[in-house]
């Protein structure tokens, strides 16, 4: 089971501040023990095809691949016009996910706006999910839902944050080799669910897995449940983001599931949000899960 990382402690540093680029990045992770490195859609130079070969080469350089897209589209714009931006948006970043030699590119549902009922936000979202198979198929890209919390750059929450949510959108979508679900443990925690709940019931569908670790710090999940309601960029201040294998998650348990079912594809390292200590942090994380994925056979 291959492992790569993403640079969720970067991604201001890259994105926002512009003091560190791609290259630094992929640099910085040389002596890490993963095998591929997974990109952030907003540090993708989309519109310059020498800078995409530049970036596919340089990672391969070092062994390694670019298997995964964190990609963050929002289908649930009240305007039509508005989601079909969204949705064409995508079918360009699917892509530049075939030239990087990407193999998974995220889907969300979109953000948690007032006033949008579940049932006309699950059929925004579904359709939109749909129109983008046969795109993902033409460049043999899988779309993969996440159970996400939020966006760094949205104001509100995912608007199938909580599981009940979650599990009606994926199974309003065709079972199809081109979607599948991106499993994220940590985001249940912060939606009040139960991660091995959650993954007992999408275990069938997973493609991928973001291998992360929460805790709260200074208040706790009914604290972030009234702060969410607000529109606010980023994170709630009380949810930090932990090295692997010291947070709320038991991944034992989570890769016992995994095993059982046969899983042998991504998990990628979601770890951060401190750039002074996360290339220590992130290494750490490998170290915890490479001995996991060994002691459930799964190296």
């Amino acid at each position: 089971m291959p492992l790569a990382a993403f640079p969720k402690c970067f991604i201001d540093s890259i994105c926002v501040e512009k003091s560190m680029t791609v290259y630094d990045w992929i640099e910085a992770t040389a002596t890490m023990d993963i095998d591929g490195l997974e990109f952030y859609w907003p540090m993708t130079p989309a519109d310059d095809p020498r800078e995409i070969d530049k970036l596919r080469q340089t990672v391969e350089r070092q062994g390694r691949s670019i298997p995964m897209m964190c990609y963050s589209p929002d289908f649930t714009f009240p305007d039509r016009a508005d989601r079909q931006r969204e949705v064409e948006n995508e079918k360009h970043a699917l892509k530049i996910c075939r030239d990087l030699g990407v193999k998974f590119c995220r889907v969300l549902s979109g953000q948690r706006r007032p006033g949008i009922s579940r049932d006309q936000g699950i059929r925004w979202v579904r359709e939109c999910i749909e129109e983008l198979l046969p795109t993902a198929e033409r460049h043999q890209v899988v779309l993969i839902l996440e159970n996400h919390y939020k966006d760094g750059f949205w104001d509100y929450p995912e608007f199938a944050q909580k599981q009940e949510v979650f599990l009606e959108l994926l199974d309003a979508i065709p079972d199809t080799p081109w979607f599948g679900v991106n499993f994220d443990p940590s985001n249940a925690i912060t939606a009040g669910d139960d991660p091995i709940e959650l993954l007992q019931a999408v275990k069938h569908r997973v493609r991928t897995m973001h291998a992360s670790d929460r805790y709260f710090e200074g208040g706790t999940l009914e604290d972030l449940k009234r702060l969410d309601e607000a529109a606010q960029k980023g994170y709630a201040s009380i949810l930090k983001h932990g090295v692997i294998g010291r947070g709320l998650n038991d991944y034992d348990q989570l890769f016992a599931i995994l095993k059982a079912e046969g899983f042998n594809s991504w998990i990628s390292i979601e770890d951060g949000p401190d750039p002074e200590k996360g290339i220590d942090d992130i290494t750490q994380s490998a170290v915890f899960l490479r001995e996991k994925m060994r002691q459930y056979d799964l190296a």
